[in-house]
C-alpha cells in the first residue's frame, strides 16, 4: 500500500492500475456494464476496483450493490433486497414538459474558456474543509441577513462555484451554470421503493450571469443553490423524464461546474469477511467540468473538494480558497 501512495486523492495514473481497462474499447458500448478487478498486495491487503456503467445505476444503487455483495460473501441475508422494476420511472404517455430545463441549455462560451483549457496544462488539486471551515462558510453566507439558514453542502457549493468562475476569468456577461445531482427516491409521490436499483437522481441547476454571481454577496449564490434543490418535486421530476424521452438531450457543460458529492455513498461499510473497508473513493474525474466533494477524516465530517483547472486558473483558485 505504501507503494501506491496517498489514496485519499483521485489519481487516474496510479489508481487507474487498480481498475480493469477493457483492451481495445473505443466507447462505452464496447465496455461491459460492470467490470471488477481484485488487486492483492504483499502486505496482505487487497483492493476491489469497480467500473460500473452509470446508465445502469447511480451511486446509491452502486453502494447497495457492493454492500449486498459483501453480505452474500459472508453468507448473510441481504439487508436491502434489490427492487428491479424500472417501469415506475418511465415517461408519461403522452410526455408532458411542465418546467424549463436549463440543465440542458447550451451556453455560448464568450469568455474563451475552452481556449484556456487547450493552451494550458491541467492541474489537479484538493482542498480540505473541516467542520470549523464549513461553519465559517455558513456564517459568511448568512451575515448579510438575507438567509436564515443554509446547509454545509449549499454554502460550499456556492463558494466553490464563485471561486472557480472567478479563477477562469469569465467575463461579466458570460452565463454560468452549476449542476448537481439530487437523490429523488423520497421526493416522488409515492416514494420509490427501498432498494430501487437504477438511477434515482436528477440533475438540478442554478443559472445566472458571471456579473451577478461575483458582484453580489455569497448569499446570492447560496440562494440560487438552495432554490435549485427545493424546486425538485414530483412534478419537476416527471417533467425531466418526459423532456429526456422527447429530446434525448445531454446536459450542456460549457461555462458549467458539475458537482458530484460522495457524502452519502457508504462504500466504506462494505465487508467481504475481512472487516470494514479502510478507504473508498473514485479513481479520477470523468470530465474537466466536474468537481468531487469527498468525505474526509475518520468521522467523515470534513469535505475534500477535488477538481482540475488550467494552471493559471488553479493558482487563482488556490488563493481564493485561503480567504
Amino acid at each position: 500500500m505504501e507503494e501506491v501512495g496517498d489514496i485519499t486523492k483521485p489519481d487516474p495514473v496510479t489508481l487507474g492500475n487498480l481498475i480493469y481497462d477493457v483492451p481495445g474499447a473505443k466507447n462505452i458500448l464496447e465496455i461491459p456494464l460492470l467490470v471488477a478487478q481484485v488487486t492483492r498486495f504483499r502486505c496482505g491487503g487487497f483492493v476491489l476496483g469497480l467500473c460500473m456503467n452509470h446508465c445502469m445505476a447511480d451511486g446509491i444503487s452502486a453502494v447497495e450493490f457492493v454492500n449486498s455483495w459483501g453480505e452474500t460473501a459472508r453468507g448473510l441475508p441481504l439487508k436491502v433486497p434489490p427492487f428491479l422494476d424500472r417501469s415506475i420511472l418511465k415517461a408519461r404517455n403522452p410526455p408532458k414538459i411542465e418546467f424549463p430545463h436549463h440543465e440542458f441549455a447550451q451556453i455560448e462560451d464568450i469568455s474563451d474558456i475552452n481556449k484556456l483549457y487547450e493552451e494550458e496544462e491541467m492541474v489537479y488539486s484538493s482542498f480540505c474543509f473541516e467542520p470549523e471551515k464549513l461553519e465559517k462558510l455558513k456564517k459568511m453566507a448568512m451575515e448579510d441577513g438575507v438567509l436564515e439558514k443554509c446547509t454545509s453542502f449549499v454554502a460550499l457549493s456556492a463558494f466553490v462555484w464563485r471561486a472557480r468562475t472567478r479563477a477562469l476569468r469569465m467575463v461579466p456577461d458570460q452565463k454560468t451554470k452549476l449542476l448537481f445531482a439530487v437523490d429523488v427516491r423520497s421526493r416522488f409521490e409515492p416514494p420509490i421503493p427501498k432498494g430501487y436499483f437504477g438511477n434515482g437522481i436528477v440533475l438540478t441547476n442554478a443559472l445566472c450571469s458571471t456579473g451577478e454571481l461575483l458582484e453580489n454577496p455569497l448569499s446570492f449564490a447560496v440562494g440560487l443553490v438552495d432554490k435549485a434543490i427545493h424546486m425538485v418535486n414530483d412534478s419537476y421530476m416527471r417533467s425531466v423524464i418526459d423532456y429526456f424521452e422527447i429530446t434525448r438531450a445531454r446536459p450542456s457543460l460549457a461555462a458549467t461546474l458539475l458537482i458530484t458529492t460522495w457524502s452519502r455513498l457508504s462504500f466504506h461499510t462494505a465487508d467481504f469477511g475481512w472487516g470494514e473497508t479502510l478507504f473508498s473513493g473514485p479513481v479520477g474525474l470523468p470530465e474537466k467540468e466536474v468537481s468531487l466533494f469527498l468525505p474526509h477524516g475518520k468521522d467523515r465530517k470534513s469535505i475534500n473538494v477535488f477538481l482540475g483547472m488550467p494552471a493559471s486558473a488553479m493558482k487563482v483558485f488556490e488563493e481564493l480558497m485561503q480567504t
